[in-house]
């Protein structure tokens, strides 16, 4: 796995990380087929809520929350109800911005253990400010307190394969099964004609993770200090969740940033220097390639970075990178896809950079300053 084996990656503490990375292909398929098995109950509970809700809210904490910014606009352009990506964490704080007592709401929780202290207190929020709550959860451990939280409102829970529960502390293979099947939702009625494009995407996974593993690890030695991923629309997402997986990898010693490209150029781009690595998540989209393209050639004015990566379905007409990571030669997927494929390009490079930092992939940080579950938070009566 990932160019070690089993022994070496016990030897830097790194194994759950790697499996955990290495299996997302294949459970990709598995996803697409238990969604399939649950579509006439999936169904016939989103026309239910859909028509009953004057708003649709995905949810979660950290990771689980990025999630909804590649969802906002396939679960918009497939329902025509307002849709928004807005953090457990927002939501606990503030929950009369976004709850309503006269707007009924189907409320979309993304959780890897579900035993968050805010992904449980949305919940019962929810069900409290809401004029009425429809609840989708989306979670990967059986055992959780939101798989087994008792709601107001109806329920509908969507179970993923056990080895999604991820037991290193980086979210991976939880992250992409929960985007798969979040994006699997919004399309359900379609679902039966997805599969020739899920084993597409399975098949890009695997060509990341076996001919371009080494391109990233080379990426990994250089030595840069500082990273920025960027991705528009549904990338967007991929590119804060980069963004995370590099970073907590690290134990914060790679300092890292996210933007989409329009939005770089309005002051975030100051952050560019000769120890920067800039990583570029592409659009399959002709009409948003246009934007991509016209950001990458005004990097060659003013600081230099010392690294840039691409990755993208099809090649990228007249733009010379550094390193350019090609999944075709013309675009298959439709553009919402690439955000689970995509991601994995961070989680290898994470996990090189957390190796050559002397770190354990498993549980980089050394103080304890961030934990597999989320500790320490107290809820308090609103």
């Amino acid at each position: 796995m990932l160019g070690y084996t089993k022994e070496e990656l016990q030897k830097i503490r790194g194994v759950d990380t790697a499996s955990e990375i290495c299996q997302q292909p294949q459970l990709w398929l598995k996803i697409w087929q238990l969604i399939v098995d649950q579509k006439k109950e999936l169904e016939s509970f989103l026309e239910e809520a859909v028509q009953n809700s004057q708003n649709i809210i995905l949810t979660g904490a950290g990771t689980s929350a990025y999630i909804g910014l590649s969802l906002e606009g396939i679960f918009r352009n497939k329902t025509g109800v307002i849709t928004k990506s807005i953090s457990t964490t927002h939501l606990v704080s503030h929950p009369k911005d976004y709850f309503s007592s006269e707007t009924p709401v189907l409320l979309i929780s993304f959780a890897r253990s579900g035993n968050s202290p805010e992904s449980n207190a949305t919940v019962e929020l929810a069900d409290k400010h809401c004029l009425k709550c429809y609840h989708l959860i989306i979670t990967c451990n059986a055992d959780g307190e939101l798989a087994n939280h008792t709601t107001k409102g109806k329920k509908h829970l969507i179970l993923l394969p056990n080895e999604s529960n991820d037991k290193s502390l980086a979210m991976t293979s939880s992250y992409t099964g929960m985007l798969l099947a979040g994006l699997l939702t919004a399309r359900i009625k379609e679902i039966l004609s997805l599969e020739a494009k899920v084993k597409t995407l399975a098949h890009y996974g695997d060509i990341i993770l076996n001919k371009f593993h080494y391109k990233i690890k080379e990426a990994a030695s250089y030595n840069f200090n500082r990273a920025v991923f960027l991705g528009s629309g549904p990338l967007y997402g991929t590119a804060k969740e980069s963004h995370l997986k590099l970073q907590e990898l690290t134990d914060g010693k790679i300092i890292c940033k996210h933007d989409s490209f329009l939005g770089f150029r309005h002051g975030p781009k100051a952050v560019i220097d000769n120890s920067t690595l800039v990583v570029y998540l592409l659009s399959n989209s002709d009409y948003v390639t246009k934007y991509e393209k016209d950001l990458i050639k005004s990097m060659d004015k003013g600081k230099k970075s010392m690294l840039q990566i691409g990755i993208m379905e099809k090649p990228l007409v007249d733009i010379e990178l550094d390193m350019a990571i090609v999944l075709n030669s013309k675009a298959l997927l439709d553009e919402e896809m690439l955000t689970i494929c995509s991601i994995i390009l961070a989680q290898v490079l994470g996990f090189y950079k957390a190796v050559e930092l002397g770190l354990s992939p498993d549980n980089p940080s050394e103080s304890g300053a961030i934990s597999r579950v989320v500790e320490g938070v107290t809820i308090y009566n609103n």
